[in-house]
């Protein structure tokens, strides 16, 4: 089936059936993955998919609907279905297409032909040879979660009746592993994992299950520490849960609302000098790239936050339309889903200061490695999180630490950032590098 030829085809029906506007969106993908948990298979999918998203407007309202069956038949009903729903949807004058037409869409290297070629067997080989090397990392690692390896491909069509006609193709790649370590009738699980777009990019199998198996042992022996006041180090991967809640409250929606700590901010110094924010989708082979969004919006780079300087708020087509601003072109959707503000390659920006330096420069202080909670209150900013990690003494990693909470707020946080390391790792669509925070409140016994 020629999908470029069909999204417009579908894009007459529906005007033809009386719709104003008219939005067709198409996806397309193969997805393999393996589960393997000592040595042995857990799971193994294997699976394609391909699903339409169509959305009409008429007179200002919404009708949208989708379906997994390209039968011409079947499309033709949906079509007259989803223009009856919007002649009966309330009327809201946000509502429409992006005012803008066709442009040329920027080609960013997202598609690895390799991916499609990989065995299966090449897969489960290199899950188990993950698992393997975690347990030949350490005689105390004794036990595991398993290791998986993952792939996909796939295709997404944007057609609207303005004129607008993108397709993209892109792969992504994953390898993890979650070794559990024993001692003394301790136990400590970590993971590790790597993600790409090109296959030759992973880190290797044996590399992820070294890592992995390293962050399990290195929490054997934890302790609890008393409360205080120190300064905090998050690590490369740890440093998203924050930048994720940060990323939420910049949703234009969410802050004309009053439900942002960003709220009125704009224009405003909202963090210390070194934190500059950047939202990149034009990264080359970047896993959250993408040329254009889910409204068919063409993508450009964005710096959010530079030199703690607020610049911008991040908007949809209809909440730019309500609050007088401009669709920031980073929203995402699915086919059976409306499209809404996701980030793309979002980052701290990193300096050229090593993440060794930045602990050397703490006397007495938590360097975070883990997580744990969802306590980040993205109205108040306020937060407060189960962590785990390392105690600091005199610039170097003494002891392994558990059971601990931080607290504070994200405006103070971000205004606190007294160093960014250069360790930033792309392998997600939110990351940052190492950063230091002046003083936080640990809370442990």
């Amino acid at each position: 089936m020629d999908y470029l030829e069909f999204a417009q085809d579908v894009i007459g029906l529906a005007m033809k059936a009386g719709a104003h506007e008219a939005e067709v969106y198409i996806q397309t993908g193969t997805e393999f993955n393996v589960q393997v948990r000592m040595g042995d298979i857990e799971s193994l999918t294997q699976a394609s998919s391909k699903g339409l998203g169509l959305r009409v407007f008429v007179d200002k309202r919404m009708g949208f609907s989708s379906t997994t069956d390209f039968n011409i038949e079947v499309v033709r009903d949906m079509v007259k279905t989803t223009v009856q729903l919007a002649k009966s949807a309330s009327r809201d004058r946000f509502n429409g297409l992006p005012e803008v037409g066709p442009g040329v869409a920027a080609h960013l290297d997202l598609y690895d032909p390799m991916v499609y070629e990989i065995p299966a067997e090449r897969k489960i080989d290199m899950a188990k040879e993950a698992e393997r090397a975690a347990f030949e990392y350490d005689s105390r690692v004794k036990n595991s979660e398993g290791a998986s390896v993952g792939t996909y491909e796939g295709m997404r069509i944007i057609a609207n009746s303005n004129g607008v006609l993108y397709a993209n193709s892109g792969t992504d790649c994953g390898i993890s592993c979650a070794p559990l370590a024993e001692q003394n009738g301790e136990k400590q699980v970590s993971y590790y994992w790597s993600s790409k777009r090109f296959f030759s990019e992973l880190d290797s199998p044996t590399e992820v299950g070294i890592q992995a198996a390293m962050r399990a042992v290195r929490k054997l022996g934890a302790r609890k520490v008393q409360t205080q006041k120190v300064p905090v180090v998050f690590s490369w991967f740890v440093g998203p849960v924050l930048l994720g809640a940060v990323f939420t409250a910049l949703n234009g929606d969410n802050v004309h609302r009053g439900l942002s700590f960003l709220k009125k901010k704009l224009g405003k110094r909202v963090a210390s000098p070194v934190v500059t924010l950047i939202d990149d989708p034009l990264m080359p082979r970047g896993l959250g790239s993408m040329p254009f969004d889910g409204e068919g919006i063409l993508c450009t780079t964005k710096t959010i936050i530079q030199d703690g300087i607020l610049n911008l708020y991040l908007y949809d087509t209809r909440s730019a339309r309500k609050y007088g601003s401009t669709p920031s072109g980073n929203t995402r959707r699915g086919f059976s889903s409306l499209p809404s503000v996701s980030p793309t390659n979002f980052y701290l920006k990193p300096s050229d200061l090593d993440p060794a330096d930045v602990i050397r420069g703490v006397k007495n202080g938590f360097y975070v490695t883990e997580t744990m909670g969802q306590g980040i209150n993205v109205v108040t900013g306020d937060f407060s999180l189960g962590a785990a990690g390392i105690w600091i003494d005199d610039g170097e990693l003494s002891y392994p630490v558990q059971e601990v909470t931080i607290a504070g707020n994200m405006l103070d946080m971000l205004k606190n950032i007294e160093q960014v390391a250069n360790d930033v790792h792309f392998i997600s669509t939110v990351v940052s590098p190492t950063f230091k925070i002046a003083e936080m409140t640990v809370s442990g016994t």
